[in-house]
């Protein structure tokens, strides 16, 4: 009894038929597609979104890797440089 049959279901249908008729019923269903589309096509387009945010922020970080890496060895050139400098002038202080 409390299954529904086939013929439940085309009672139901005429009875939606005769209150909303055809026409009503074409824009709901032409409505709720373009529901879908839209939103499926707004899910597209963030996950889109999400994927050049990975890339950028990928190709952003990549070259800061490598500025660092290069830095260093100039860091210690530098270094360098500067106490042989110290290390002459405090010789040619001493010797004048």
């Amino acid at each position: 009894m409390g299954e529904f049959s086939i013929w439940h279901w085309l009672v139901i249908l005429a009875i939606v038929l005769i209150i909303f008729g055809t026409k009503k019923l074409r824009n709901v269903g032409s409505d709720l597609g373009g529901a879908i589309k839209n939103f499926k096509q707004a899910m597209k387009e963030e996950s889109d979104k999400a994927e050049v945010a990975d890339t950028t922020t990928a190709a952003v970080e990549a070259p800061k890797i490598e500025r660092q890496t290069a830095k260093a060895p100039r860091a210690r050139a530098a270094a360098a440089s500067r106490s042989s400098k110290a290390k002459n002038g405090s010789r040619s202080k001493k010797t004048a």
